[in-house]
């Protein structure tokens, strides 16, 4: 999962952006200290590490620094963050040993590890915000007790640690360099590799469709109880108008638009590809999933009404705010 120096420039033949290492150069390394010249490509990869980290750092600063927001989704939400922040360090390292240090196999190997462990655990985190939704809505009476941040504490453990056992796999070995008939699309992931994480992507994207559309049937059935008590059909315009339930929806359907486009096709393309398709398919697909790491902070935490609140405060200290207002979980 990693760019050399060649593919950020042009490929002479096609006009189309050379991605990965070149199967039959895999053992090639330049003898020379002479780093290549920094081109466009470069300047984005930078760039674009670095609005992912700054702005993913924002919130899990937000969130750890502010005793009020402690609830299990804020808890799964600054892993969300904590795991974008490191696919946006891994994106800045990977610019800093292409272009400021004489590449080596190690430093390829640490920069796939580390990107591979942050979207592994972005994916599963997002799986957990998916989850709390759910719960919030079906366990509304228990929603945020003392039990329910214990069990949200213990399943950011699992998936952390799930997330370091399978980021490890580069630097223990399970790599194709050296052997370039192993090669996955994403060098210098083994396309065994590369196939069971991207296996593992799709089952977690199917379980948090499937998490989604459970807390549609709970918010209908709710919308439906209410609708009844107060002698209104739920399908009345005017109903659904004054809950806005037709803008919930709305941005539900973008929330999982955006998380499907991102995941989905690096996670078929790992399946389907080999280190002989073209290299542009692959930095095609995996340009989305690491762009969701630069989408999930926007999506989710900025738009909890207590996390912005808190923003305000520190960037608006004179602002006159009202303390006393009840987090709703849903509302992420």
């Amino acid at each position: 999962m990693i760019l050399n120096s060649s593919d950020l420039g042009w490929d002479e033949s096609s006009g189309l952006p050379e991605v990965f290492f070149p199967v039959e150069q895999l053992d090639e390394h330049p003898s020379s200290h002479e780093f290549p010249s920094l081109t466009i490509w470069g300047v984005a990869l930078c760039v674009s590490g670095t609005l992912i980290a700054a702005e993913n750092a924002i919130v899990v600063t937000t969130i750890l620094a502010t005793p009020s927001l402690r609830a299990p989704v804020f808890l799964l939400l600054a892993s969300l963050g904590l795991a974008d922040f490191l696919a946006g360090v891994a994106l800045i390292l990977h610019f800093l040993f292409l272009f400021c240090m004489e590449p080596s196999d190690w430093s390829e190997l640490v920069t796939s590890g580390l990107l591979v462990t942050s979207l592994t655990a972005s994916l599963c985190s997002l799986m957990g915000v998916a989850l709390d939704r759910y719960l919030s809505l079906s366990h509304a009476l228990t929603y945020g007790s003392g039990q329910s941040r214990r069990r949200a504490a213990v399943l950011l453990l699992l998936v952390w640690v799930g997330a370091c056992v399978i980021g490890v796999g580069p630097v223990m070995g399970w790599h194709c360099i050296g052997e370039p008939e192993s090669c996955s699309v994403a060098r210098p992931l083994t396309r065994t590799y590369l196939s069971l994480l991207c296996g593992g992507f799709l089952v977690v994207v199917m379980v948090t469709l499937q998490l989604y559309a459970g807390i549609c049937r709970v918010a209908r059935r709710h919308a439906h109880a209410i609708a009844t008590q107060r002698h209104f059909l739920p399908t009345n315009p005017s109903y659904a108008s004054k809950h806005g339930s037709g803008r919930g929806f709305s941005r539900l359907i973008l929330v999982l638009s955006v998380f499907v486009g991102c995941w989905m096709p690096f996670s078929l393309w790992g399946l389907l590809g080999d280190a002989s398709s073209p290299p542009l398919y692959t930095y095609a697909t995996l340009v989305p999933a690491a762009g969701s790491s630069l989408l999930n902070p926007i999506l989710y935490s900025l738009r909890n009404k207590d996390i912005r609140k808190v923003l305000l405060q520190a960037f608006c200290p004179h602002r006159n705010t009202n303390n006393t207002q009840i987090h709703n979980p849903v509302d992420v």
